[in-house]
């Protein structure tokens, strides 16, 4: 608004539009599981686990997106998710 470049948000489709309305509400009701579970666990199991959600994102779009996983992409993965679990059996 500030540059007067918003008049493209008239142009937005309804598709886009509901999209953007269940990405919020499942955002939302992330942030709300997530409080839930670290007033019922020590924060130091339930942050870790969250974090693995990255395995979901990655899986998800070589899945949909047939998005290719580089060796070096692949290897920081493992050593992201080994390191979480170290994280969360200490």
């Amino acid at each position: 608004m500030i540059t007067k470049t918003g008049n493209g948000i008239v142009h937005i489709s309804q598709k886009t539009i509901l999209f953007l309305v269940l990405s919020g509400l499942a955002t939302g009701a992330s942030w709300l599981c997530y409080y839930h579970a670290l007033q019922s666990g020590p924060a130091s199991v339930v942050v870790p686990i969250d974090k693995l959600s990255i395995l979901i994102t990655v899986a998800f779009s070589w899945i949909v997106f047939q998005e290719k996983l580089t060796k070096k992409a692949g290897a920081g993965l493992i050593m992201l998710t080994v390191g979480t679990i170290f994280l969360t059996i200490l």
